[in-house]
């Protein structure tokens, strides 16, 4: 089978936001394709953090995609730290990555802005990037149209690399873009994307009673002043949750109640909710029955990682001999 990369932040508990925009693709790829999952802890150094904050965050996010359908019989699944050749290839590409190509990035001048002194890990993030997707030799990467400047990025490096070093052959093939709709989830605000960062996001692990304390006082149509006045369900945020939780005679419901101001907002908050945590019920249960076993946790995640390390290690042999450094023992 086609052989598939990506990596998530350990940015805490998965978010709603997580689980529509990223999560519930890789449970359906995992059904096709050879694919390779990992919490990049390494990734998540590059600026100011809490190391006691970033090693619970790791276990978070762990147990989150278990519990959202990630099955560890079926994929790759593991921690990027637990794989050292990770930080060896990224220092190695760093011998044919251009420096302009790096500072060109979008994602580095939109950072980089919220810095007094810049971090080199912000701007070598690419690298590190494509040291995760070329280490495994993978086929595809499922990106959203936002994560095509640094795919390209990592097909250069993979080129750069091949001609330096590869002797007249492509030894790492270069990753092709898998497209994926991409499902963009405003964050309760309203006005910005779901991120923990902004503390906008409902968490799926989130108990019902925590959901309701966020959804109820939620950015709606700001048309909708008083009760009676009607709305534009086009408007509304917690609407365009409804197209993602309710099913489609509710959306339909939803948007005539709005329109006619048959509901007021709390009720339209009120079904979104319901149908909501009846969708998160079961992640919640079994995010809960590994959370009572963490040794289950520990033990998935290193046989991921053992898997992982014994493709990285045949790699980095190949890598470190092409590369002319003297055999090791």
């Amino acid at each position: 089978m086609p052989r598939i990369f990506s990596g998530i932040q350990p940015s805490g508990e998965l978010h709603i936001g997580n689980w529509l925009g990223a999560v519930q693709n890789w449970v359906r790829l995992q059904q096709t394709y050879d694919c390779i999952y990992c919490v990049v802890d390494l990734h998540a150094i590059t600026g100011k953090y809490e190391p006691a904050a970033l090693q619970r965050r790791t276990w978070e996010m762990a147990v989150g995609l278990l519990a959202a359908g990630v099955d560890p019989n079926r994929v790759t699944l593991f921690v990027q730290s637990h794989v050292p050749e990770h930080a060896e290839l990224q220092w190695l590409f760093n011998a044919v990555t251009p420096i302009g190509e790096l500072e060109r990035m979008t994602q580095f001048k939109d950072k980089s802005s919220r810095f007094e002194s810049v971090p080199a890990g912000l701007l070598n993030y690419p690298v590190l990037m494509a040291a995760d997707i070329l280490l495994y030799r993978a086929d595809l990467v499922p990106v959203g149209e936002d994560q095509v400047q640094h795919l390209e990025l990592t097909r250069e490096i993979c080129r750069k690399w091949n001609a330096e070093f590869g002797g007249g052959e492509d030894y790492f093939p270069e990753p092709k873009p898998l497209l994926t709709q991409a499902k963009r989830v405003m964050g309760l605000d309203g006005q910005s994307k779901m991120s923990k960062s902004l503390g906008n996001t409902i968490g799926i692990l989130e108990p019902p009673e925590e959901v309701w304390a966020k959804l109820r006082p939620a950015k709606t149509d700001p048309a909708r002043v008083r009760r009676q006045d009607p709305g534009t369900p086009e408007n509304c945020n917690i609407y365009a949750l409804h197209g993602f939780f309710s099913p489609p005679e509710t959306v339909a419901t939803v948007a005539h109640n709005c329109r006619t101001a048959a509901w007021g907002c709390i009720e339209c908050k009120k079904v979104l909710s319901d149908n909501l945590n009846a969708q998160l019920d079961p992640i919640r249960a079994r995010a809960a029955e590994l959370s009572a076993h963490p040794e289950t946790v520990v033990e998935l995640l290193g046989d991921g990682a053992e898997r992982a390390r014994r493709i990285a290690r045949e790699t980095m042999r190949e890598v470190r001999e092409r590369m002319g450094f003297l055999a090791r023992d």
